[in-house]
């Protein structure tokens, strides 16, 4: 599976250890690269895409809440980005929704929370069923 990941000044460590625990996976890191205030859309929008363009098969993104980047994303066609505090989250987002990118707040989670979430969100498989003809209607919307 191949990984689009990115985040703004309040997320760049958080990133940066999740790309070390993510190390069986390839990585595209888009940035940023430094603890120096940035603008988190443009690092939305560069994963986000890579993302809807099949690049990338989902992307990970990390800011201080994880609703900016969130917010970002859900703008790029295609995209279903959810923001996610705790594990239980990370997984219904994949099941009921089909959440192609994960946005974690690194203000308020730890990184091994954030590791438990990443592996149950990238594990996880979408149910269908019933929760494919709500995910259609966010499509058509």
């Amino acid at each position: 599976m191949k990984l689009a990941i990115g985040c703004d000044h309040a997320g760049y460590e958080l990133k940066e250890h999740l790309k070390s625990y993510l190390c069986d996976y390839e990585i595209i890191d888009v940035g940023t690269n430094s603890a120096d205030s940035v603008d988190y859309p443009d690092f939305a929008h560069k994963a986000a895409k890579l993302v809807s363009e099949g690049q990338a098969d989902r992307a990970i993104l990390v800011c201080g809440s994880g609703v900016g980047m969130s917010m970002a994303a859900n703008k790029v066609p295609g995209i279903r980005a959810a923001k996610c505090d705790d594990v239980t989250c990370a997984r219904l987002s994949r099941e009921h929704n089909d959440a192609n990118v994960l946005c974690l707040g690194a203000r308020y989670i730890s990184p091994e929370t954030a590791e438990e979430m990443v592996e149950v969100w990238l594990k996880t498989l979408f149910e269908g069923g019933r929760h494919q003809r709500r995910v259609d209607k966010i499509e058509d919307k």
